[in-house]
């Protein structure tokens, strides 16, 4: 069966389109979508409607049909305002609105013998570490004058993911290639040689603009994570750097819990020095001694396969500065010296590794006690990377040692801003009742402690501060609820080792906090 409209023919019968006589190369889910359209163009086809006849069912996002319309639209020659052949109706769906006729076989043009079919490439491999694309989001606005703005947020998207040096990023250049294309993500993952793609849309109302994006593995076709970000675009480019923030916060954790998983299910006997680095992280997540021990572990191992690894020092260095903060030491003398020993090492071998300065430069001021040289390398890791959440909470950290409470709270509202499902929340909200501790704001004080106790009840700092705040607000049955709890968490800490426990520089926040676990119930 052949149906002509304005300048095209289908043919049916051999799934083909013919446009101004010549063959439109055409998806096979893009002409099963106009072909279903044309067929019912006496009415208008609702969006279930449609999923159900070209994708059987299966679960298909608003920007994936969106894509596959406009793939329509491009391949008869209409466009998202012209809407000449097919129509969007809104809150109902989709029309095919021009005039089509039924032509007999004879009266339909021959169609050209197909092209050549182009030479075959071999699929670039994976890199060793994650990998990833950015797609050219879908423009939902129906203004082709707003395609700019998209594709600018992710042009700022694929430079801030760039910053990551645990990523490999695909460039700019190779991923708009698919623009304005339908794609199968899985061809996409195997064309650009990359594990995980992002893709996305975006759609603006009067002064306000809608991005949903989602991270998708394209390997297996597994969705990793959907969001959706909002502003005014009274401001572009403050509005472009809000949304690049808010997708690097939520995609960078949750391509490092992808891999972690991926990492898990791996046979041992395959395993490298990333997938033991990662084993070693997941194990940090769970935050109680044993797993901080078999952390070590794995990050030795990961250590002795790649002997250059910088992170893998570095995060091994940081594991021991928690193992302090939370009065897990054997030896405290012996596991500091090798805390600071593997954080050196660390910058020796790449002092431009956003990942290894942070967790590298923390150690330093907690461990070596040289806090201002652990700030300015938290601060050289800010550079490398802005968006880092780890690098704001731990050179947040810092700064309460240090005395720069104000700061130091600007720190920890940006990480939890910047990552607000992180695993290492708790922390943040450590830091911040720490910070109003320190400027005898005890209420809020306890509220956050109380936070990050919820999510982790036997984190020390939490605890003591919990204990310090309830005492100094006058709450003591709260305060020794928390002291006893403490005292089990930590048996021989007295009011004496606070200072050998943390480095707190300012002797009235140092006092603040001491006589608070004082009234609490801490012995001398």
């Amino acid at each position: 069966m052949l149906l002509a409209f304005d300048d095209c023919v289908l043919d049916l019968d051999r799934r083909e389109l013919l446009r101004a006589e010549q063959v439109v190369p055409t998806a096979p889910q893009v002409f099963d979508l106009l072909a279903y359209l044309a067929q019912h163009r006496e009415r208008v086809v609702n969006k279930d409607e449609l999923i159900e006849a070209i994708w059987t069912g299966r679960i298909v996002s608003e920007s994936t049909l969106a894509s596959h319309i406009n793939a329509v639209r491009k391949a008869v020659g209409d466009s998202g305002q012209e809407q000449r052949v097919i129509r969007t109706v809104a809150r109902k769906g989709f029309r095919f609105a021009a005039e089509a006729r039924a032509l007999a076989a004879a009266d339909g043009a021959a169609a050209p013998a197909p092209a050549a079919a182009p030479p075959v490439h071999a699929a670039p491999a994976l890199p060793s570490r994650p990998s990833i694309a950015v797609l050219p989001f879908v423009n939902l606005s129906g203004d082709e004058a707003q395609s700019y703005l998209a594709d600018g947020v992710v042009e700022d998207i694929i430079a801030a993911l760039s910053q990551h040096r645990w990523l490999f990023v695909v460039a700019r250049n190779s991923s708009f290639t698919y623009k304005g294309r339908v794609v199968d993500i899985k061809q996409v993952g195997q064309e650009l040689g990359v594990r995980y793609v992002l893709e996305g849309s975006w759609r603006t109302a009067k002064d306000r603009v809608r991005i949903t994006g989602q991270l998708i593995d394209a390997t297996t076709g597994a969705h990793h994570w959907a969001g959706r970000f909002e502003g005014v675009l009274d401001d572009i480019f403050e509005l472009q750097d809000q949304i690049t923030e808010s997708v690097i916060g939520a995609v960078a954790p949750e391509l490092e819990r992808a891999e972690i998983e991926r990492a898990r299910h791996k046979p041992t006997d395959s395993l490298d020095a990333y997938d033991y680095y990662l084993r070693g992280v997941a194990e940090l997540h769970q935050a109680s001694k044993e797993t901080s021990e078999r952390a070590l572990q794995f990050l030795h191992k990961a250590i002795a396969i790649d002997p250059e690894f910088a992170s893998a020092y570095a995060m091994a260095a940081w594991c021991h500065s928690w193992r302090k903060a939370n009065g897990w030491m054997a030896d405290t003398a012996q596991e500091m010296a090798e805390g600071v020993r593997l954080a050196r090492r660390a910058m020796e071998l790449d002092k431009a590794d956003a990942v290894a300065l942070t967790r590298a430069g923390h150690a330093i001021g907690y461990l070596a006690g040289d806090i201002q040289g652990g700030i300015d390398l938290l601060d050289k890791a800010l550079m490398l990377n802005p968006n880092l959440a780890g690098a704001r909470l731990l050179g947040g950290f810092l700064r309460l040692w240090q005395g720069e409470t104000g700061t130091a709270i600007e720190h920890f509202t940006r990480a939890m801003r910047l990552s607000p499902l992180d695993p290492e929340l708790y922390r943040m909200q450590a830091g911040m009742s720490v910070g109003h501790l320190f400027e005898g704001r005890f209420d809020i004080a306890a509220s956050w402690a109380e936070k990050a106790f919820r999510d982790f009840p036997d984190f020390l700092l939490a605890v003591a501060i919990i204990a310090a705040s309830h005492a100094h607000a006058g709450r003591m049955e709260e305060a020794q609820r928390a002291m006893r709890h403490m005292r089990l968490l930590d048996p021989a800490l007295r009011l004496s080792g606070i200072a050998d426990w943390l480095p707190i520089r300012r002797p009235e926040h140092l006092a603040t906090f001491v006589d608070g676990l004082r009234k609490a119930g801490l012995p001398a």
